[in-house]
């Protein structure tokens, strides 16, 4: 076993994807394929599975990299000691349905930390991309949200992946719609009352499961209806065709629009958004402060 081997399997973790990280660490794929190889048959184990779809860490991998990260941060905190090697760029990564608050405290965490050299990543993604990233590694962080007809499934998942929910807050369900809808005015809103309108909403992923949905059950069964990809496109669509979407009741006008109006909508059960994290693991200082960041404007909003 060789510190090398360590900073691929890293690196290949924290990718997900052997080609990526080939990319990054200038090796060739095959190379690196085989470095891991050979590790993986000098330990015993299977750092990563390997599927059509991609590779993602083992049960067994998961443990084995903890020890592996730990090892190559010393060499790099030793080589900056020792040797002024250049401290290495700080690294940090969120996943996240498509909430405002998540933003801003990324924002906010980046203005106090001021950091010098930095590569982070931000995903507004998928339930199920959520997931996979924090428990690939490619993201620290999670950020999704359960009711009661999807809690079931969505803590299976977690529970497979080797993570855990710890929830932020709940709230009621509420409809993003323009101020000048004819449902702005409205104090509650009736699932009667969507009918006539245009549902826009966020794709589910690659399984298309109604479980990994950003909406609740009932609205999916709605008549008018257009998925999207990014936050900008909805937004856009919402205006232009008098549509509407789902939301908690948080609205940020600076990212939404002075516009943006959320409207209650009469439906049973709360809405419970939290972080998703990996079990019996703490996050690093910039999660941590990342956390506390959003724990802080949430509390002012709700």
């Amino acid at each position: 076993m060789t510190l090398q081997q360590l900073r691929y399997a890293v690196e290949v973790a924290n990718r997900g994807s052997m080609n990526e990280a080939a990319k990054k660490l200038y090796v060739s794929q095959p190379s690196l394929s085989s470095a891991i190889r050979e590790l993986e048959r000098e330990i015993g184990i299977s750092i990563f599975n390997r599927t059509n779809q991609g590779i993602s860490v083992s049960a067994e991998g998961k443990e084995f990299l903890c020890y592996a990260l730990q090892i190559v941060e010393q060499e790099n905190q030793l080589k900056e000691h020792y040797l002024g090697a250049k401290p290495s760029k700080q690294k940090f990564g969120i996943s996240t349905q498509h909430y405002t608050f998540a933003i801003n405290a990324f924002v906010k965490l980046l203005k106090e930390m001021d950091p010098g050299e930095f590569d982070f990543t931000f995903r507004e993604t998928t339930t199920e991309e959520v997931i996979k990233d924090v428990q690939n590694r490619r993201s620290e962080i999670g950020i999704l949200y359960m009711n009661h007809f999807n809690a079931r499934m969505i803590l299976k998942n977690l529970e497979e992946a080797g993570l855990e929910f710890a929830e932020l807050f709940q709230s009621k369900s509420y409809i993003y719609v323009t101020d000048t809808h004819p449902l702005a005015r409205k104090k509650e809103i009736k699932f009667r009352d969507l009918k006539p309108y245009t549902f826009l909403s966020f794709g589910k992923g690659e399984y298309n499961s109604n479980y990994f949905s950003e909406e609740i059950l009932k609205i999916l069964e709605h008549r008018r209806n257009i998925k999207v990809s990014d936050r900008s496109t909805l937004f856009y669509l919402l205006r232009k065709l008098g549509g509407f979407t789902i939301c908690t009741q948080m609205v940020n006008k600076e990212l939404q629009g002075e516009d943006i109006v959320a409207v209650p909508l009469n439906v049973e059960g709360a809405i419970k958004v939290g972080f998703v994290l990996y079990k019996d693991e703490c996050p690093g200082d910039i999660g941590k402060r990342y956390m506390e960041i959003v724990r802080e404007d949430i509390g002012d909003l709700l």
